[in-house]
């Protein structure tokens, strides 16, 4: 499995993205009842709370990262990632694959259970 690549936004309206570096570990987290985006993705900073989303417009997703939409069916409905790249228009994070792995493994036996 190839990694995944997101891109953090809105940054801005939170806490900025100046504490942000290579390695930093952040949390996804979906938010099913977003009034603007039935499939946003939280992002989240332990001490800090809500840093910002994962991108979701063709406006803000940088490069080849994935669109929250891409990846919402991907993760559960948590995942982990590390920032990758910080740069002035986006910040470029890498999922876990474990993550992703976990997510697959419930989704087949989600599978599973409903063959039986």
């Amino acid at each position: 499995m190839s990694k995944i690549y997101v891109t953090l936004t809105g940054t801005n309206h939170y806490f900025g993205k100046e504490f942000l570096k290579k390695g930093t570990k952040i949390r996804l987290e979906k938010e099913p009842d977003n009034e603007y985006d039935k499939e946003a993705i939280k992002v989240t900073y332990e001490g800090l709370g809500k840093i910002g989303y994962v991108a979701n417009s063709f406006n803000t997703v940088l490069g080849d990262s994935m669109s929250a939409g891409r990846i919402y069916d991907k993760i559960g409905k948590t995942a982990k990632a590390k920032v990758v790249l910080v740069t002035d228009h986006g910040t470029i994070c890498s999922i876990s694959k474990k993550s992703l792995l976990d997510n697959q493994k419930k989704v087949k036996k989600a599978e599973t259970e409903v063959e039986e």
